[in-house]
């Protein structure tokens, strides 16, 4: 069996990783409390995966299974998400769910690392192809980049099913954020080896 490789996506694959990111989301708790409506998730989603996710294409580190079955958006030390065009987002497709949307966003950034680190706001793999180890190979190829840098990683893990990948590649749980009625994430921090 052939091991693909783990390389940076090329801007030219920047729409192909984003739509990866939104059908791999399409169950995800936090996205779909969010947006619930399928019409609204599929006009939203790929816009709000940009904003929060898309600076690491220009940097190199949004990472790829080479044949797209997955893809990694990590933001390295000192780069964040777009947090104007988040903003944008949110205010231009208010509802019911805002205050407290906003409150989860808040409570992330208190969670976040102060000093640099690299944060992992997106991982997915094509639904059709999980199972097959590519989150795992996806996570060992940066948790590498991390150890050589000797850098903290960090991430919110918003699904319960991606805990054991998480904790299996070095992570710890750092509690809990949850506000009214949105599923519960949970901050994870890895510290080098």
């Amino acid at each position: 069996m052939n091991i693909p490789a783990i390389r940076s996506a090329t801007e030219a694959e920047r729409a192909k990783v984003i739509d990866l990111i939104t059908l791999s989301f399409a169950s995800d708790p936090l996205a779909r409390w969010s947006l619930p409506d399928v019409d609204r998730y599929l006009g939203i989603m790929p816009r709000w995966t940009d904003v929060f996710a898309g600076n690491g294409f220009a940097l190199g580190t949004a990472f790829v299974v080479d044949g797209l079955e997955g893809a990694a958006m990590w933001l390295p030390p000192g780069v964040g998400p777009d947090v104007e065009g988040m903003m944008r987002i949110i205010e231009e497709n208010s509802d019911e769910r805002v205050p407290e949307l906003l409150s989860v966003l808040e409570q992330m950034s208190r969670f976040h690392p102060g000093e640099p680190c690299w944060y992992l706001p997106l991982i997915g793999v094509d639904p059709v192809k999980q199972g097959r180890g590519f989150g795992g190979m996806l996570m060992r190829h940066a948790a590498a980049r991390c150890d050589a840098e000797g850098a903290i990683a960090y991430l919110e893990s918003s699904s319960p099913r991606n805990m054991a990948l998480y904790l299996r590649h070095g992570f710890e749980a750092m509690g809990t954020i949850q506000a009214g009625s949105s599923p519960v994430l949970t901050p994870m921090i890895r510290y080098p080896r």
